[in-house]
C-alpha cells in the first residue's frame, strides 16, 4: 500500500471528543472504538492544503464559491452516478444542524416525525428537542440481517407522519437499503404526504455486493419531497472542519431552508473547510481506495477474530460504514455486565446499544476505523476479561 494506515497517532491534547473526553472521565489508559471518527489521517493533499491555508496567516470570513460547486457536483456524479445542477446544492456546517433547520422550518410542533431503530440518537434527538412527536419503527433482525417492518412503518405513517427520518447507510446497523426498499418508503411518503430527510453521510462506505442509492434519485416525484444530507466528514475524517453538503431539488423547500440557516445566523464556511472539501473530492481517489480497502480488512479481521475468541457474540454482518453492530446478549441482557467487561476490566470504550435507544440494549458498536495494531490490541483486551471465556 502506498499509504501507511498501521501507523498510530496518538490523539490525546488535541481536544478529541472520542480521546480527550473519554480519558477525563475513565483515564489515558482506555482505548476508544467509539465516537464514528476515523483514527486514521486524512489524505496527505488534504494535510497539505489545510497546511497551505494555515500559512496565509489571515483566517477571515469566506464563502463557497463556484469551484466549492463544482466539486461537489463532481463527486455526486462520480460516486453515486447523480447529475445535480449547482442551485440545488446549499452549504451548511453540519448534517446535525441541517435537520434540525429542516424540523424547525417544515413541520410544526407536535407534528410526527419517523424513524427506523436502533437509531443514531442526534439524529432522533433534534425531534424531541424541536418539539417534535418521535416515532420509532424498529428494524426486524430476520435470519441476522435487519429489516425495516412496512406493515408497522405504514400503520405508523396512517396515523399521521409528517417527514421520514432516514439513514442511509443505517447506522448503527450497517444496513444498505435496496432499491426495492427505497422504492417502498417512497412509495409510503407519497401515499401519506410525508417528506423523505435522508442522512447520507456514510455512503461512501459501501461493501462488496451492495450499491448505495440516493433516494432523491428514483424519480421527479420522490426528490420533490426529498432532502439528502450528505459531507466529506466521514469519507476523509474531516468532521470538525464543518461542511456538509444539504441537496434540495424542490426549489421551494429550498428556499424555506435556507431562510431557516440565515434565522439560526448560519452562514460563512470556516476557513479550511472549503479547501479541504475541494482537494478531498478531486484528488483522493487513490487513498480512498486504499482506505476502503484497509477498512475492508479490518472488519474481516474483527469478525474472525470474535468469532475464534469470543464466539458467543454475533456480529451483523455490515453492508455499509465502518461500524459493527455486535449483539451481546449470550454475555448480557442488562448493559451493566457490559460496562463493566468492557470499560471496567478490558479498559476499551465502546458505543453501548441503548445510546441508539431502547431496541439497542445488549449491544455495541464498534468502531474499526483505526491502525489495525490498535485495533488489535482492544480485541485482545475484550478476549483477555470475556466473561463467557475459558481458558
Amino acid at each position: 500500500m502506498k499509504y501507511n494506515f498501521d501507523q498510530i497517532i496518538s490523539r490525546f491534547g488535541t481536544n478529541s471528543a472520542k480521546w480527550d473526553g473519554m480519558a477525563r472521565s475513565l483515564g489515558r489508559d482506555m482505548i476508544a472504538l467509539s465516537v464514528a471518527d476515523m483514527d486514521l489521517p486524512a489524505p496527505p493533499v488534504v494535510v497539505e492544503r489545510v497546511t497551505e491555508m494555515a500559512e496565509h496567516g489571515i483566517y477571515g470570513y469566506t464563502d463557497p464559491f463556484p469551484p466549492y460547486f463544482d466539486a461537489v457536483q463532481g463527486w455526486l456524479s462520480k460516486a453515486y452516478d447523480w447529475q445535480v445542477p449547482q442551485e440545488w446544492i446549499v452549504f451548511c456546517p453540519r448534517i446535525v444542524q441541517a435537520v434540525s433547520v429542516i424540523i424547525q422550518k417544515l413541520t410544526e410542533k407536535g407534528d410526527r416525525i419517523l424513524v427506523h431503530t436502533p437509531a443514531y440518537q442526534p439524529v432522533a434527538k433534534a425531534v424531541s428537542l424541536n418539539d417534535r412527536q418521535l416515532v420509532e419503527s424498529p428494524l426486524q433482525l430476520v435470519s441476522g440481517r435487519y429489516e425495516i417492518d412496512f406493515e408497522d412503518m405504514e400503520r405508523q405513517m396512517s396515523e399521521g407522519v409528517k417527514m421520514v427520518m432516514l439513514v442511509s447507510p443505517h447506522n448503527p446497523t450497517g444496513r444498505v437499503w435496496t432499491i426495492d426498499e427505497l422504492k417502498r418508503i417512497s412509495e409510503l411518503c407519497i401515499k401519506y404526504d410525508a417528506l423523505i430527510v435522508s442522512d447520507d453521510i456514510h455512503a461512501d462506505f459501501i461493501h462488496a455486493g451492495h450499491e448505495h442509492t440516493v433516494i432523491a434519485k428514483l424519480s421527479d416525484e420522490v426528490a420533490d419531497r426529498s432532502i439528502i444530507c450528505t459531507s466529506p466528514g466521514k469519507t476523509f475524517n474531516l468532521a470538525s472542519l464543518e461542511i456538509a453538503n444539504i441537496i434540495i431539488p424542490n426549489m421551494q423547500l429550498r428556499e424555506i431552508f435556507k431562510e431557516g440557516l440565515q434565522q439560526a445566523g448560519i452562514h460563512n464556511p470556516t476557513f479550511f473547510s472549503v479547501p479541504a472539501l475541494e482537494v478531498a473530492y478531486t484528488a483522493s481517489d487513490e487513498w480512498l481506495d486504499e482506505l476502503r480497502a484497509y477498512i475492508s480488512d479490518n472488519i474481516a479481521y474483527t469478525m474472525d477474530f470474535i468469532k475464534a475468541q469470543m464466539p458467543e457474540l454475533k456480529v451483523i454482518q455490515p453492508e455499509g460504514t465502518y461500524l459493527l453492530w455486535v449483539d451481546c446478549t449470550a454475555c448480557s441482557s442488562d448493559e451493566s455486565g457490559l460496562i463493566e467487561w468492557i470499560q471496567e476490566k478490558s479498559r476499551v470504550s465502546v458505543s453501548y446499544g441503548t445510546s441508539f435507544g431502547v431496541y439497542g440494549e445488549g449491544f455495541i458498536r464498534l468502531n474499526v476505523a483505526a491502525p489495525r495494531p490498535l485495533l488489535q490490541v482492544a480485541l485482545q483486551r475484550m478476549a483477555d476479561h470475556y466473561p463467557l471465556y475459558q481458558k
